[in-house]
């Protein structure tokens, strides 16, 4: 076993572009070797879990259940639609939970007056350094959505029981959507 730390040797930029970037990296195994990793570099990110809007609560006998605000927003690498928590990039320099804000807003129309982080993920640990920090919102008021030109977005109010059977039936496949729903449930339940 080699006494030289793992990691970055050297690296070449070989794509620049608006949202990644692309880098040919010189790395150090563990073992001592050495080889070439291509590498998606990306700023962050983060997501938020946004329960009981305002205005949704349910009616009826009993105890409500918590609602959560879900999007359906057009992807193109996924061929189409897919639903998802709230979410977006971090700009230059942002912290995690104001990205967390400005996100929920632009895209539900929704601020939180308390931001709960869950956890920050690794999406794809094998080929991109990104993170996701992702967030559970309450006390939520109503702000003022704005999408950006590319986004094609469907605001949606479910239980949050209705949106875990969502996973359950495969109709959420967001890994990071996945993630934050399951963590706000068990939240939400207290355990």
């Amino acid at each position: 076993m080699s006494d030289r730390q793992p990691g970055r040797i050297d690296g070449e930029r070989v794509y620049d572009g608006r949202v990644i970037d692309v880098d040919l990296d010189r790395v150090r195994f563990p073992d001592g070797s050495e080889g070439e990793l291509e590498m998606i570099r990306h700023p962050g990110a983060s997501a938020v879990v946004a329960l009981d809007p305002p205005g949704a609560a349910e009616a009826g006998p009993g105890p409500s259940q918590p609602i959560v605000v879900l999007i359906r927003q057009y992807r193109y690498a996924a061929d189409g639609f897919v639903w998802e928590v709230p979410a977006g990039k971090l700009d230059p320099g942002e912290a995690p939970e104001a990205c967390a804000q400005r996100e929920l807003e632009e895209e539900t129309g929704y601020r939180a007056g308390r931001l709960e982080h869950l956890v920050t993920i690794h999406t794809t640990p094998g080929f991109t350094d990104e993170v996701i920090h992702l967030f559970l919102g309450r006390d939520l008021e109503v702000g003022s959505m704005k999408h950006g030109d590319s986004e094609f977005i469907e605001r949606h109010e479910v239980l949050l029981a209705s949106a875990m059977d969502m996973i359950d039936r495969g109709e959420i496949t967001d890994a990071k959507t996945i993630c934050a729903l399951t963590l706000a449930a068990r939240v939400v339940a207290g355990t």
